[in-house]
């Protein structure tokens, strides 16, 4: 029975790929079935070049997710046009998590570690129950990062963590677990209390009794100190999290090296990067709730920050409210930890030299910038596309300029006045 329902449902998919991939490819029926089970489905276009490099990729999501209820699958938008304006899809590949009704486009990196545990979160409920005290111990190993919820499950508090819960499931684990089950491991201030996990340090969220009363500033609150916490001490910084990052309202300290296509740095550029990272978790009760610490493997989004060309390994800290920035004077290699803490502080108080900005005249320079350096990239890419792409273009504009101003000479010779007109007669 159990051959007969696989085949069917292989039937009903349209499944084409071959028995080494757990890929399923679905056809314009996936429309009548998406609501069926849970579904990571990759939309997709053969000839988008940055499908077909992630296409090793979400063949390793698939492996990783074949022992569970999660159907890993892809469609060809442009064989199953409907497919892709049934799912509102506007760019290739877009990644989108099916759960009956609900549906979440994947914004995440693409690599096979964050698809697969956004894939798991996704399928869990938003809040999970914690039932065993020993399980706080698994939580710990597998997650670096988690959000908790202690006490009885009722009241504004437990309320708004189940919303916070369901906003950032896609980014964070939450659970809910009873006083009497954290209060020997984790240590509450109170029966009630919200805390995030982060790599071995416990913080509590510490609202006071009135803002309890108050479920809209607790709703705000609880949401601004969720979304700065839910970054690990010294995670990677690319352009899918960075506008996440500017939402936590702090000082941004960023360590840029640069990566190969192997992901791989210089001996020079892994010292300090090493550097930045421990003066974070050695000073991380006194540092982590004014600065968010991070790294950068690409020094073009670096350089687009800082609107100049950034030496590597180099050190940029990123002001997330004002959007300025501010740099060292001294080379960043020769620093050392103490010359860094210095810095920070020089920034936290406000003391340190600020450039950028949101100013209209920064975000017109920041555009010329960037496109400046699109250019140059596409010429040194392929020069001859690039000439192609700007010089027909301007080509015919030429011809267009120069036949309006011809036309316009030889009407003039052509035009006779009244004194010439009665010369000839």
């Amino acid at each position: 029975m159990n051959l007969v329902v696989g085949a069917i449902l292989i039937f009903l998919l349209g499944l084409t790929g071959t028995s080494s991939s757990r890929v399923l490819e679905l056809s314009d029926k996936f429309i009548d079935i998406s609501n069926d089970g849970v579904w990571f489905v990759k939309f997709y276009a053969p000839w988008c070049a940055h499908c077909r490099r992630m296409e090793p990729i979400w063949a390793h999501v698939a492996q990783s997710l074949y022992n569970t209820p999660i159907k890993v699958a892809k469609v060809d938008c442009t064989r199953f046009t409907a497919v892709a304006t049934h799912f509102k899809v506007r760019a290739y590949p877009t990644i989108m998590f099916i759960k009956g009704e609900f549906r979440h486009v994947y914004s995440g990196e693409r690599v096979e570690d964050d698809m697969v545990n956004y894939a798991m979160r996704m399928a869990q409920p938003a809040v999970q129950k914690v039932s065993h005290a020993d399980s706080l111990g698994y939580l710990k190993e597998t997650h670096n990062v988690f959000f908790g919820y202690i006490g009885k499950q009722h009241g504004p508090l437990w309320e708004m963590f189940s919303v916070h819960a369901e906003k950032y499931q896609a980014h964070s684990w939450f659970y809910a677990l009873s006083y009497e089950i954290a209060k020997k491991d984790l240590r509450p201030p109170n029966e009630t209390a919200v805390f995030v996990y982060k790599e071995e340090e416990i913080y509590y969220f510490k609202p006071n009794a009135d803002l309890l009363q108050d479920r809209d500033t607790l709703n705000v609150t609880l949401n601004k100190w969720v979304n700065s916490e839910r970054f690990g001490f010294f995670p990677k910084i690319t352009r899918s999290n960075i506008n996440d990052l500017m939402d936590t309202e702090k000082f941004i300290v960023i360590a840029v090296v640069s990566e190969n296509k192997l992901k791989e740095i210089s001996q020079t550029e892994r010292d300090f990067k090493d550097m930045i990272e421990n003066i974070i978790r050695n000073r991380k009760h006194e540092l982590h709730h004014r600065f968010q610490f991070g790294w950068m493997g690409n020094p073009e989004l670096a350089n687009s920050i800082a609107m100049s060309e950034l030496t590597v390994p180099h050190l940029i800290v990123l002001n997330s409210t004002t959007s300025h920035h501010h740099m060292p004077d001294d080379d960043p290699v020769l620093m050392t930890p103490e010359a860094v803490s210095i810095f920070l502080d020089l920034i936290h108080n406000q003391m340190a030299p600020t450039y950028g900005g949101n100013s209209w005249l920064v975000r017109m320079y920041r555009g010329f910038f960037e496109a400046r350096t699109t250019l140059i990239n596409m010429w040194q890419g392929n020069p001859v596309l690039t000439a192609l792409v700007f010089g027909l273009p301007l080509g015919f504009l030429s011809l267009i300029c120069y036949s309006i101003c011809c036309a316009d000479i030889l009407d003039a010779d052509e035009e006779e006045t009244p004194e010439t007109h009665e010369k000839k007669d």
